[in-house]
């Protein structure tokens, strides 16, 4: 496990950045999609950490919560270096009570797919639904900058 204490938003995005990037260097032969389950109180830096991920991604969209619509998908437009990625997801589960309550967007068949990169929001409100190789995160508020990252 990793803890990283950011001081401010930038670090935070630096930080998923730089991640992201790692993620999209790793060539596997893995038949399921990448999963990044995030979790923390509203504030604690998950939608920060959200942009700062599509950046190192190379996604130049302006990239929102969805909260109301709980799945965004993204097209990525990758130098050959990256053949295997295609899709990123971002999906917001706020709003959800359980697993039951995600069926409905398909996301089985979005995590059968080793063409894409998922980071879920609220991610414990589905927590029977994740893949038990999901990469974890929680996000802790320190202070009104200053955040506690836990990567699993």
């Amino acid at each position: 496990m990793n803890i990283i204490i950011t001081k401010n938003s930038e670090e935070t995005r630096s930080i998923a950045s730089e991640m992201a990037k790692n993620i999209l260097s790793v060539q596997s032969q893995d038949k399921l999609a990448v999963v990044i389950a995030l979790e923390g109180v509203l504030g604690a830096g998950k939608t920060t950490f959200t942009q700062g991920f599509a950046e190192g991604l190379g996604l130049k969209d302006d990239v929102r919560s969805p909260t109301f619509v709980i799945l965004k998908e993204y097209h990525m437009e990758l130098s050959d270096k990256n053949l295997r990625f295609k899709n990123f997801y971002h999906i917001d589960c706020y709003r959800l009570k359980d697993e039951k309550d995600i069926k409905d967007i398909g996301l089985s068949e979005i995590l059968k797919n080793p063409e894409n990169i998922i980071l879920i929001e609220w991610a414990g409100n589905i927590k029977k639904a994740l893949p038990k190789n999901c990469i974890k995160i929680k996000f802790y508020y320190i202070s009104e900058n200053k955040r506690k990252i836990s990567i699993q």
